[in-house]
């Protein structure tokens, strides 16, 4: 597990790959985000921006949560604080979403000293190394040993 002094700005992350089946598509939207461009491959063809059905955005978010958690282990887990996100193209069917983290900011708590906010810039890319979701992130991060 890493702790606040384990890191440092450059550090890179780089996650398994995850890839988005039909079903898991439509299952999604289907609970969270019921768009037709989600859900409905013949209607979604139709779309003025999508032109065939596309993943949630928020669908791409969870997947990155869940890949952040395999590739940052972080101690005590990742604690969000703040976070600035977006899409820049639809997750697709079949996408293999893989993550290029880097650490871009350690501040050291000035109250506490226990802890320390770490920011990192996650890109969340597919199989042909285009951006599907990008995010600045903040996390409470802990350290090993209060100073």
């Amino acid at each position: 597990m890493l702790y606040l002094e384990d890191l440092n700005v450059g550090d890179h992350f780089t996650s398994r790959e995850y890839e988005m089946t039909l079903d898991e598509i439509k299952n999604f939207a289907g609970q969270y985000d019921p768009q037709v461009f989600h859900i409905n491959e013949e209607k979604a063809k139709d779309h003025p921006i999508f032109q065939g059905l596309a993943a949630s955005g928020w669908h791409t978010a969870a997947v990155t949560m869940r890949l952040w958690t395999e590739c940052l282990p972080i101690a005590q887990g990742l604690i969000g604080v703040d976070v600035n996100l977006r899409w820049p193209q639809p997750t697709r069917v079949g996408d293999r979403i893989h993550l290029d983290v880097e650490i871009v900011d350690i501040q050291p708590s000035k109250r506490k000293n226990d802890r320390g906010m770490v920011t990192y810039l996650t890109h969340a890319k597919n199989q042909n190394g285009q951006d599907l979701m990008v995010s600045t992130t903040k996390v409470l991060v802990f350290r090993r040993e209060p100073t």
